[in-house]
């Protein structure tokens, strides 16, 4: 067939006419399709379809306009019909065109106005969209038993709950720590879902009398507060785990999630069969949601989850969890950091993985003993690693990963780490502190007291929040406004960084009488170890800038034997050793002082932590700066204002050059002209 001729054919059977309509109308079908199958909730693959209908016909369309033509009796082979109907049919589908150009051209013209403006916008609120559609976070859960000490009972119901839904990769769900702070049935949920960016909320009540139990849940869909689904289940105390299993199982059927089998069996897992075991461990668990990492909070969690793998040493969740209070709280000095608390933590934590190897709690747990307890950094992220494939909504995964990337010296990485956890855990107050205190490591106090900001305004009077925002006042040099902060402040006997913050206050001020009588009438708190002697040298100094040096020297006499105790049952707390240099160096004791303080360093070297460790550099500068070493203080003072740090001797802030202006202890140097040069270079911004 000559090519010429066989071009005019197709024009004169309006295929080319069909091609083009087809491929309007096509485009048309499918911007229909993506535009409305999400708000009608109607799944992906729908709109997949329709794309892969529209490919497949158009070949269908030239095929069958070449052999047929349209008549006003029907459809005819072409053959069969005259060609001024052809003509006639060729009109038509000019003008079909011209109307579905038009349409589809209004489309673009009014798709582009929009999105003109807001492209940035647009774009944010598309990726929002598509996490939003499956993502969830369930309220507090109302307590409806008769005896409110049951209280506890229904936080655990719904942590379980909540815990299951977390292991569905599928789902995005907030960290129970961001949603503690609202009401079991708030009125405002459009406002609650925005601030924890989800779609849907799960509200719901327990009820536990005797030994049954009635559980109401609710699945709210937030935009236009609409109830998608609820139930009411009432079972026997040792049938709870298939209601929270049940639930679990069914809002992932209301949001339309894939269950993998994997996914399948850890929901409808049953962690123990002893109804007092987990009565034990939710009772511990009470203790581990507490938003303060209080000592009390610390032993509370530990005394009942020694009893739930007393009852049930099978329990192999309660045994994760046991090692990770213990780890958490030997790190943090929260527990006796004694060798026995460690090796039980090791053991628990290998115990929890001998009973079910993959359970990521128990990863976890063993991830915070590689990194808290042995420094092993490179084990610790393999194991965080592992138990972020079954708990992908962890929010806890990330801060740890945040915490070992800190103390490797890896600011940026540790940064990003922060911001991932805060997505999954947006409103949790002690993920906020740790971000605030990763900024005050790096003196960059704007961004810090902004997230001490984003405290406040979810728990108001959060005393932890208003202690590091006086103190960043301190290190800034603005001791007014660390007096305001500190007037607010009320602490408790066991909580040891505000008394101080409130006692270095009073020494930088040089008006330390009102503080010393405060801190002689605080009764030691038994639950904080041997911070009780770290506030005596707090007591000590204040005695001494006010001019009372016998009573310095006896007070620190006491601190002395007192932490000494301490330290045969902790002889690798760094802290502790710091601590006794401090008071060694108050006595006059010049050689002790040092020994002590490089032993702190030589067990804990900045190149293991280099958050941390920058604060055994600060004692040595004190030290050096009090008894008579001016070069060796001059130099630790030049490495620590050099380098970030996570603490010091100024109740957790690095050393400023603010704080050299003012701080008693340095003023052996003040004369000195190489001294002078720091005081007075630009305060970290």
């Amino acid at each position: 067939m000559n090519p010429g001729n066989f071009f005019a054919e197709l024009k004169r059977r309006n295929v080319y006419k069909v091609a083009i309509a087809y491929a309007i109308v096509a485009w048309l079908l499918i911007q229909v399709a993506t535009q409305v199958f999400p708000f009608f909730e109607i799944p992906n693959w729908a709109v997949q379809l329709v794309v892969l209908v529209m490919v497949i016909g158009f070949p269908i369309a030239l095929v069958l306009s070449w052999a047929f033509e349209i008549t006003p009796e029907g459809i005819k082979r072409e053959e069969e019909v005259d060609r001024r109907v052809v003509r006639k049919t060729g009109r038509k589908l000019t003008a079909l065109v011209v109307v579905f150009a038009a349409v589809a051209t209004g489309l673009l013209v009014f798709r582009f106005l929009r999105s003109q403006p807001v492209v940035e916008k647009a774009n944010q609120g598309a990726v929002m969209t598509e996490i939003q559609s499956k993502s969830i976070a369930v309220l507090p859960f109302e307590n409806l038993s008769e005896e409110k000490a049951n209280a506890y009972f229904a936080d655990g119901i719904q942590d379980e709950i909540l815990t299951r839904l977390s292991k569905i990769a599928e789902l995005k769900v907030i960290s129970r720590t961001s949603t503690q702070h609202y009401k079991s049935a708030p009125g405002n949920l459009p406002e609650i879902a925005r601030q924890l960016g989800v779609a849907h909320i799960l509200e719901g009540s327990v009820q536990k009398y005797g030994d049954a139990v009635r559980v109401n849940v609710q699945l709210i869909k937030a935009a236009n507060d609409s109830h998608l689904w609820a139930d009411t289940y009432d079972r026997k105390l040792t049938d709870i785990f298939s209601v929270e299993s049940e639930v679990a199982k069914a809002i992932a059927d209301q949001l339309r999630v894939h269950l993998t089998g994997q996914e399948e069996q850890v929901i409808a897992a049953k962690p123990t069969d002893n109804p007092e075991a987990y009565d034990a461990y939710l009772r511990g668990l009470a203790y581990t949601l507490k938003t303060q990492n209080t000592p009390a909070n610390y032993l509370g969690a530990q005394k009942y989850f020694r009893e739930a793998v007393r009852l049930d040493p099978r329990f192999a969740l309660a045994w994760a969890l046991l090692s990770y209070v213990d780890a958490r709280g030997y790190h943090t000095t929260n527990l006796q950091p004694t060798v026995a608390l460690r090796e039980e933590a090791r053991q628990a934590f290998e115990t929890a993985l001998a009973l079910e190897l993959n359970l990521g709690e128990a990863w976890l747990a063993k991830g915070y003993y590689h990194y808290g307890c042995v420094n092993d950094f490179e084990t610790a992220v393999r194991c965080y690693e592992q138990a972020r494939k079954s708990l992908p909504n962890s929010s806890r995964i990330p801060q740890s990963l945040a915490f070992v990337a800190r103390d490797r010296g890896q600011w940026e990485q540790s940064e990003s780490y922060f911001n991932e956890a805060e997505r999954l855990d947006p409103r949790n107050v002690s993920l906020l502190a740790r971000h605030a205190q990763f900024y005050i490591a790096l003196r960059r106090f704007p961004e810090a007291l902004h997230k001490l900001d984003q405290i406040l305004e979810i728990a108001p009077n959060d005393i932890d929040a208003l202690v590091e925002k006086a103190a960043i006042a301190q290190a800034e040099g603005d001791l007014p406004r660390a007096a305001t902060l500190l007037v607010q402040v009320q602490p408790a006997a066991g909580d040891p960084t505000a008394w101080e913050t409130l006692a270095y206050q009073a020494i930088l001020e040089r008006h330390p009488a009102e503080i010393i009588s405060r801190l002689k009438e605080l009764k030691p708190d038994p639950d904080v170890g041997y911070l009780n002697g770290e506030l005596r040298f707090w007591l000590g100094w204040a005695q001494e800038v006010a001019g009372d040096h016998t009573a310095a020297q006896e007070t620190w006499r006491e601190a002395r034997a007192e932490l000494e105790a301490f330290l045969k049952e902790q002889p690798e707390n760094w802290s502790l050793l710091d601590d006794l240099a401090l008071i060694a160096m108050g006595l006059g004791d010049k050689a002790a002082a040092f020994t002590l303080v490089e032993r702190a360093i030589a067990l804990h070297p900045i190149e293991q932590d280099a958050a941390n460790s920058p604060q055994s550099i600060d004692i040595v500068a004190r030290i050096a700066a009090r008894l008579g070493e001016p070069d060796r203080a001059i130099a630790a003072l030049q490495k620590i204002l050099s380098i970030p740090c996570n603490g010091g001797l100024a109740t957790g802030m690095p050393l400023t050059p603010a704080l050299l202006q003012r701080d008693p202890m340095f003023d052996p140097l003040r004369n000195d002209p190489r001294f002078q040069k720091l005081a007075n270079s630009s305060s970290p911004k």
